[in-house]
């Protein structure tokens, strides 16, 4: 039985219009092969329009946090129209308004949309006021009704729009992931680094310490740590302090991954020059051997992000980690701890949409640039 080779270098080189792989440069194949993954092609234009939506949630968002709207409590998902009851067509896209009931049985409110009520939606239109980063005031948004109201993910049990929370949650989760994986990598980076240069003693003694942090049960910690922050914080603190707990169990991994890589490189001929020519260790290990796996680097930490998202999420999900009135996924997702909301109100359960297709979009990246860090290696692709 024969096996079959895929191999990719001619169709790669193709691209360029050159006829073989050693005419293109390193960046210019990483970039070809990571194009080549759909997936994460995809997941890397989600995750960018994410960002720049939770960057930019004031401005996005209709409604601010807090507003309420007492005639929409616990009302379900708007639809968008363009066609009215009539069958007319409208350019200008609207929403009908609620109509509620009680309903006799189980005393729940019921909603229907109200056709003697349109609402045309404006884009770039004044609306309630906002402090853009907490910088400046505005009162643009990127859509908003004039009359009524519109919510495009419904309400919550105090009448709060959902589409808003939702993405003002995104810059918390979002940013937490980002800032967390930041930390892990400059303790993971300088600690690794240092242990693997120097060797001896110093590697000795961070590896039993390593090995001590990696034994530890995680979520546990995490949640023993998370309920110890002081309750008297401000939301600002208790945001870097969940950071910081999230990072402490993430840097020991990439320290010894880091290590390796150091063992390996530090005996190359160009580490050997330069540390002849008089370059200082710090030198040596962030301009010299760092470079070198650059790439490895940005993919652990890419697939690392995701599991800080997660481990928020289920800190506040569980009640110790952020706490109201601050708005992240997890602090959302309390409000589905119970069947009734899966139930009666499932909208409630959006934010965790929103973690799903986040933490599966960062693990899709994570492949593609895998693939593209190593781009010789020309065994297939993976779509």
């Amino acid at each position: 039985m024969s096996d079959v080779n895929i191999n990719p270098a001619p169709a790669i080189a193709a691209d360029l219009g050159t006829d073989t792989l050693q005419e293109i440069s390193p960046r210019q194949l990483a970039w070809i092969r990571f194009k080549r993954h759909r997936l994460a092609m995809v997941s890397a234009g989600f995750l960018i329009a994410m960002y720049l939506i939770a960057t930019f949630c004031e401005f996005v968002s209709p409604y601010n946090t807090d507003t309420r709207n007492v005639k929409a409590i616990n009302a379900p998902p708007m639809s968008i129209h363009f066609f009215d009851r009539e069958g007319t067509f409208h350019l200008r896209p609207f929403v009908y308004g609620y109509h509620m009931e009680v309903n006799p049985d189980t005393w729940m409110r019921e909603y229907s949309e109200n056709t003697e009520e349109m609402y045309p939606i404006y884009f770039f239109e004044a609306g309630e006021s906002y402090e853009m980063w907490s910088l400046f005031k505005a009162k643009t948004h990127l859509f908003t009704t004039r009359e009524g109201y519109i919510h495009v993910f419904g309400t919550d049990q105090l009448g709060r729009d959902m589409f808003t929370r939702v993405f003002y949650g995104a810059r918390i989760s979002m940013s937490i992931g980002v800032v967390g994986v930041m930390l892990t990598l400059f303790f993971g980076v300088l600690i690794g680094g240092i242990a693997g240069y120097m060797g001896g003693i110093v590697d000795r003694g961070v590896q039993r310490i390593i090995e001590v942090l990696l034994s530890l049960p995680t979520l546990p910690f995490w949640m023993a740590l998370s309920a110890a922050l002081p309750v008297e914080w401000s939301s600002l603190m208790v945001y870097f302090g969940i950071t910081i707990i999230l990072s402490l169990f993430g840097w020991p991994g990439l320290a010894r991954q880091v290590r390796g890589k150091f063992l390996a490189l530090r005996e190359e001929d160009f580490v050997t020059a330069a540390r002849l020519l008089g370059a200082g260790r710090l030198r040596v290990i962030f301009k010299h051997m760092m470079p070198s796996f650059t790439s490895h680097i940005i993919t652990t930490a890419t697939l690392a992000v995701p599991g800080m998202i997660l481990g928020e999420t289920a800190l506040s999900f569980l009640g110790i980690g952020l706490r109201p009135p601050v708005v992240s996924w997890g602090v959302l997702m309390q409000q589905a701890q119970n069947y009734q909301v899966i139930v009666m109100t499932p909208w409630l359960m959006i934010p965790g949409l929103f973690v799903v297709l986040t933490v599966i979009a960062f693990n899709l990246l994570g492949d593609g640039l895998r693939d593209a860090a190593d781009p010789y290696n020309t065994g297939g692709n993976r779509d």
